[in-house]
């Protein structure tokens, strides 16, 4: 009688925890958005070239081209999303509070936002880099590097932050830094002749030196690198794996092609092909 006791208390909690793992299974967003049949996809419109509201008024950039990828990775279709446009500091709000499944939004991975939301792996990594002016006296890199070894005072504009000079000198050594309040203002500076060269975000040099190559020029980039990363609300690992495969896919397996436009698209670059065989990127 003890032993049949033991052993259907055994079924019993079998059965419970069976039951409890098949509802944590399909308790994801995953399913979720299935459910509902389209993405709900968080990110901004104000940042050329990852997001912005384009001449037909439509979103067009980097981010948003990686939401149609992960559309189609779900559905098939990368028109079934609703883009969510919102200011920077409501990233983090709007996927703790569901008002978004997934954000892309030039979202740099450190540990103090990890600690909120979780990241996928990289779809991008930033950095920054010198921009020249084509028509101007230091065309390019050897020609400013020229003028620095003859001793002549060479300007390079930043955007104003603590450790900017620290910023300029990981790109170019030997410079005069002049820090601006605004990133235009950077531009600006470069435009009229007042600085030799800016130093600001790699993805806003190669979008600039795409779109207006007699205009800009690509003086090299520096040594400190940073990642973008997708971001989701903490507590779920399917929706997590199941986003990273798709970027993963997208970066190295047969959805090459999409995430490879995109990149030349905005960036200017094509990225290389991965290669048949050996995974090379899990070495």
């Amino acid at each position: 009688m003890k032993q049949s006791l033991l052993t259907a208390i055994a079924v019993m909690l079998s059965s419970l925890m069976a039951t409890t793992m098949q509802a944590q299974v399909t308790d994801s967003k995953l399913y979720e958005v299935l459910d509902r049949g389209y993405l709900v996809f968080g990110t901004g419109s104000t940042n050329v070239p990852w997001h912005f509201v384009n001449d037909q008024n439509e979103l067009a950039g980097f981010d948003v081209d990686m939401g149609r990828i992960i559309a189609r990775g779900i559905f098939g279709d990368d028109t079934k999303i609703e883009y969510v446009r919102q200011a920077p500091d409501a990233r983090i709000p709007n996927l703790l509070t569901d008002k978004t499944d997934v954000t892309c939004q030039f979202m740099t991975i450190n540990t103090s936002r990890a600690q909120k939301v979780e990241f996928t792996i990289p779809y991008y990594r930033e950095g920054t880099a010198l921009i020249l002016s084509a028509g101007g006296r230091y065309p390019d890199r050897e020609a400013i590097d020229a003028a620095i070894a003859e001793g002549d005072e060479v300007r390079v504009a930043v955007l104003q932050n603590a450790g900017a000079e620290d910023t300029v000198f990981d790109v170019i050594e030997d410079v005069k830094v002049d820090q601006y309040e605004e990133q235009g203002l950077v531009f600006e500076a470069i435009d009229t002749g007042r600085a030799d060269g800016g130093v600001v975000d790699l993805s806003n040099v190669l979008w600039l030196v795409k779109q207006s190559p007699d205009r800009y020029a690509y003086g090299g980039d520096g040594t400190r690198a940073s990642s973008y990363g997708c971001a989701v609300k903490p507590g779920d690992p399917i929706w997590l794996n199941f986003l990273d495969t798709v970027l993963r896919e997208s970066m190295n397996g047969r959805d090459f092609a999409a995430y490879a436009d995109s990149f030349e698209s905005w960036f200017g670059i094509r990225p290389p092909a991965p290669k048949i065989g050996f995974p090379i990127e899990l070495r």
